[in-house]
């Protein structure tokens, strides 16, 4: 089985670097196309192509291109009402003859709309009807039955990078810009996601300094964070975690008896609510620890930040 995988990549391999090899002018004529578009671009392929051209919209849509995909039978039942005059049309088929993809050939010539083809046949019908052709004509499939779409899948879904590549590079698109569109990632986190976007600010468990071990216990519970905030939100005099607790359960015979001080952490970890959430994990898996008080530009305490909440 190792050696069947080994061919395979063998295989992909030497058909990307054939594809590489017939990139021309083409290429460079439909990103500047797609640069001076004022639309978006319109991805459309059936079956297999379908697949992948999902796969290329969705890149172009996170790198800067305004982009959806448009399957070509649903296309002739309502979906062409999508397409804008100022929009170019992206369309996949190996083969250029796939009869989904040809019937919309007419309507793009009477709505004026530029087409871009990525196929593997120069010759096709496909191909001489479009404004722009990319050639990901392969030499071999790495299906052992030449049935299958495999290397020419895989070169489609390259050409498809490499456009929005050189797309990227043309608009100078920045960490900053990508993080725009994934603030759900790590880079989005790191450079966009703030600790007052995702700290809990609601019934922060506060209690007074001179509870009892039964209130403790209490305000711990409701508060649900594992942990009190011995103080006010101005004046914080220390926390008890669960941790805190149980130390203290196994260290005093009889905690009903001693002040509640006697486990608190006296010197908090406090930081800003404008703190990127990146820094604030960073600085808690440096200390070791799972929570952080979060204050406001007034010094008040404002939220509390925690890492195991965040997915």
């Amino acid at each position: 089985m190792k050696s069947i995988a080994q061919k395979v990549f063998d295989i992909e391999i030497e058909s990307l670097q054939h594809v590489a090899s017939m990139i021309d002018e083409q290429f460079s004529q439909a990103v500047e196309a797609i640069l001076q578009s004022k639309g978006k671009l319109v991805v459309c392929g059936m079956g297999k192509s379908g697949h992948i051209g999902k796969k290329i919209s969705a890149t172009l849509t996170s790198t800067g291109t305004q982009s959806f995909f448009m399957h070509p039978a649903e296309a002739f039942h309502g979906d062409l009402g999508m397409v804008g005059e100022n929009d170019i049309i992206l369309i996949l088929s190996y083969s250029g003859e796939t009869e989904e993809v040809l019937k919309l050939v007419p309507f793009l010539k009477w709505h004026k709309n530029p087409s871009i083809a990525i196929t593997g046949n120069p010759n096709s019908t496909l191909a001489k009807n479009a404004t722009y052709h990319l050639n990901v004509g392969i030499k071999q499939e790495a299906c052992p039955l030449e049935l299958a779409p495999t290397s020419s899948t895989t070169a489609t879904l390259v050409m498809g990078d490499a456009l929005a590549v050189a797309l990227m590079t043309a608009r100078d698109f920045s960490p900053d810009d990508f993080a725009r569109f994934h603030p759900g990632g790590r880079l989005g986190r790191k450079l966009l996601v703030r600790v007052k976007d995702l700290m809990r600010t609601d019934n922060l468990p506060f209690l007074e300094p001179g509870a009892n071990f039964t209130q403790l216990i209490i305000r711990m519970s409701e508060g649900k964070l594992g942990m009190v905030v011995l103080g006010t939100a101005e004046k914080v005099a220390g926390v008890i975690t669960d941790g805190d607790l149980r130390r203290g359960l196994v260290k005093y015979a009889d905690v009903q008896q001693m002040p509640i001080t006697t486990m608190m952490n006296g010197n908090p970890i406090i930081v800003n609510d404008d703190m990127l959430v990146y820094d604030a994990e960073a600085l808690m898996l440096e200390r070791k620890i799972t929570t952080l008080l979060v204050q406001n530009s007034d010094s008040r305490i404002t939220g509390v930040y925690q890492i195991f909440n965040q997915a």
